[in-house]
């Protein structure tokens, strides 16, 4: 706050000092970053496209190979954006510098910002490195371009929202891990990242229907190939909506202290 005017003022030095932190660890482990998803996607293909993909038809109109890549980059997003957002506000608790950042002149606001930001530019230079190895295994046309960018972006902030709440939260490394490893990954396996939920028995697809990852899934699907197995709208009220739980828990964390201040 600007205390002869007594108007806020964003503290554009001090996000931008916090971002390239961040992205300054990512470029030294840049390798390592940008290698293992491209070889992971790689054997997916090897063994979905062309061992299984092979002896399916086509899903939606759509081969197998191209229908999985949304699904792929999906998974990937998911995870890196909860592991980035987390690993980079747990290590500050961590050190115990995290007191440094919460002393200097920047809001709680601008502090989510440059964490978040970061590690939603992350997941979506890796969103996109996924799809360019993609396309050199299977065509890919992505019919609605404009849209498949601002759910990426809109998926990889919330998320990477998530994950904040997430490195907050976590009292070790080995918290931080649980909740991508055991309930993300097992529910996105299980949301269509391989698969339509149409394909399923009537029971199955109900009960899918009550897995928040469908809807993520769905509508990125949609921007690709403009066919989903629930309505566009919903799935974007659900990222809407996981988005505002997300940005209500840490206004609660940065209100009461949770975790940053003990």
């Amino acid at each position: 706050m600007n205390a002869a005017s007594g108007t806020l003022r964003f503290n554009r030095h001090g996000v931008l000092a916090i971002y390239k932190f961040e992205m300054a660890r990512f470029r030294r482990t840049l390798w390592q970053s940008l290698a293992t998803p491209v070889i992971i996607t790689s054997l997916y293909f090897v063994v979905f496209g062309a061992a299984i993909g092979s002896r399916m038809g086509q899903i939606e109109g759509v081969t197998y190979g191209s229908f999985i890549v949304p699904g792929l980059m999906m998974l990937s997003l998911f995870t890196e954006s909860l592991n980035n957002a987390a690993f980079g506000i747990h290590m500050p608790k961590f050190t115990g510098t995290i007191y440094e950042v919460l002393s200097a002149p920047v809001s709680a606001f601008e502090v989510v910002l440059a964490y978040v930001g970061a590690a939603a530019t992350k997941s979506v230079i890796l969103g996109l490195v996924i799809l360019g190895t993609a396309s050199l295994f299977v065509p890919i046309h992505v019919l609605h371009p404009a849209w498949m960018i601002a759910f990426l972006v809109l998926i990889a902030a919330t998320f990477s929202l998530a994950g904040f709440i997430i490195g907050v939260w976590a009292k070790g490394f080995e918290q931080l891990q649980f909740i991508p490893m055991l309930v993300i990954t097992p529910l996105t396996f299980l949301g269509g990242a391989f698969y339509s939920i149409d394909m399923l028995p009537p029971g199955w697809r109900t009960v899918s229907l009550f897995n928040p990852i469908v809807y993520v899934i769905s509508g990125f699907r949609w921007s690709f190939y403009g066919t989903s197995d629930v309505g566009v709208g919903v799935s974007l009220a659900m990222i809407l909506g996981f988005l505002a739980v997300c940005l209500a828990l840490v206004w609660w964390i940065f209100r009461t202290g949770y975790r940053l201040k003990s």
